[in-house]
């Protein structure tokens, strides 16, 4: 594919929207686009080479009066986004469930449409098939993921900690995350402990200095119960914090054992994720992921002892899987009940096993998995409360929480709808501010590898309390 975007701020949504409609297996083909302004009117102009012909496709429209330069420049390139799906779908003779929507939020893109009076909330779920070509269910999954969410508090001085631990047991071949497989790390597991909590006094301080108040804590990875129950006492004896939501990833069921969670609970943690992925053994094995179904039970039923709140993450889409084995794995989750359930679709992530060996996955049977999820999971009580998407997902969907009575995580909704500041501590960790009131937000990353944060503690320390003041 050739792609030439005149308008740089359009380029990146051009080339995923191209990428949802095509792949590396069709035909060659080459598309341009600009944008031409004469007085009130733009004309949208999309060349599209294919098969030897070239076509052109004009499109007009004129842009409201008296724009902020931000606003223009977001105006015209959901315009451009419109016209660009409407050719390419009338082409390919496909339609995407999110329509021309692109993006990791698209319900904040909602939520700044009825802040800035655009439409009310009730008329959401048309505006998104109307104007954006969203699919019904899409939009009404929006519509009530929106109104689920009523714990949204803008403050510039209410922050989320979050504390990364880059180790796993084993890779799992679709994952892209920069983490390492402890076996490859053991000798600096107790070094990274230390320039972590070096790193977390320093965090303390800035804190109290800059009057800042914790609102959630978040410890994940990775898979933070790698450490050994010692461990884990060392970092969480660390943290003092009032905070009615503390969330500590366990991930893998192979790494929890009752000592451990008694740490946890003796410093507070009040909510942890087990998370499957899938409850059919021949998948975990395929994808790499050296846990069983009776790990995953006791893992569980130890949490319940202990009267955690907890999450359990699946995937639709694992490599092998038909629609019978995920309907299997909804129905062994709905037995269990955990208060919080995450679907994700599978994506084909760069850096992934996963991502050189796709054959075995069953595309067409996606789409089916995640609406059975969600039609299942509402029906059981369950609500969705946050949603993101991620490039070369399957089928262009999504990954979807779900909670039950009452028991949304906050973190996750404050990170997905970019509306506190983070607080990011540990190699691989992105702080960010938010400045409501201005609407921008600054993003402050640490190096992502344990030898080179080992090696710059310091300097990660200082470009931190910088970027806080």
């Amino acid at each position: 594919m050739k792609i030439v975007c005149e308008n740089v701020d359009c380029e990146k949504d051009m080339q995923d929207l191209v990428n949802l409609f095509y792949d590396e297996n069709d035909n060659p083909f080459s598309i341009y686009h600009s944008f031409v302004t004469i007085g009130e009117t733009t004309t949208s102009k999309i060349e599209l080479q294919k098969d030897g012909e070239k076509k052109e496709y004009v499109k007009f429209f004129s842009l409201p009066q008296n724009l902020t330069t931000l606003r223009e420049k977001s105006v015209k390139k959901s315009a451009f986004k419109n016209h660009l799906y409407q050719v390419l779908s009338a082409v390919t003779k496909k339609s995407l469930p999110w329509g021309s929507l692109t993006g990791v939020r698209p319900c904040k893109f909602v939520r700044e449409m009825v802040e800035r009076g655009e439409v009310k909330e009730h008329l959401i779920p048309e505006l998104l098939m109307k104007e954006y070509f969203v699919d019904e269910d899409k939009a009404k999954l929006l519509y009530d993921i929106m109104r689920n969410q009523k714990c949204i508090i803008k403050n510039d001085k209410l922050v989320d900690l979050f504390i990364n631990i880059p180790i796993c047991p084993t890779r799992c071949n679709y994952c892209s995350f920069i983490s390492n497989e402890l076996c490859k790390v053991a000798d600096k597991v107790e070094i990274y402990l230390d320039c972590l909590l070096k790193e977390l006094r320093a965090v303390k301080k800035l804190i109290a200095d800059k009057s800042y108040v914790i609102r959630t804590i978040y410890i994940g990875g990775g898979t933070p119960t790698v450490l050994s129950a010692s461990q884990l006492e060392k970092l969480l004896s660390e943290i003092n914090y009032p905070v009615t939501e503390f969330t500590v990833e366990c991930g893998r069921a192979d790494t929890i054992t009752r000592e451990k969670l008694e740490v946890l609970k003796r410093y507070n943690v009040s909510r942890i994720s087990i998370n499957p992925q899938t409850f059919c053994e021949t998948t975990l094995k395929r994808i790499g992921r050296k846990q069983n179904n009776k790990q995953i039970f006791e893992a569980y039923m130890m949490a319940m002892e202990f009267d955690f709140v907890v999450n359990m993450d699946i995937i639709a889409g694992l490599p092998g899987e038909k629609f019978g084995i995920f309907k299997r794995t909804v129905s062994t989750l709905l037995e269990l009940s955990p208060q919080n359930i995450t679907v994700h679709t599978l994506t084909y992530k760069n850096g992934t096993y996963l991502k050189d060996d796709n054959s075995s996955v069953f595309e067409k049977e996606v789409p089916k998995m995640v609406n059975y999820a969600e039609k299942v999971l509402q029906e059981n009580g369950y609500k969705p409360y946050y949603i993101y998407r991620q490039k070369h997902q399957v089928s262009g969907l999504e990954n979807v929480g779900y909670y039950r009575d009452g028991n949304v995580c906050i973190f996750n909704i404050d990170s997905m709808e970019d509306v506190s500041s983070v607080i990011g501590i540990g190699a691989g960790a992105i702080s960010k501010r938010v400045f409501n009131l201005e609407n921008r937000i600054e993003r402050e990353p640490n190096c992502k590898f344990i030898g080179d944060y080992i090696d710059r503690v310091d300097e990660m320390i200082a470009k931190k309390v910088k970027f806080f003041s």
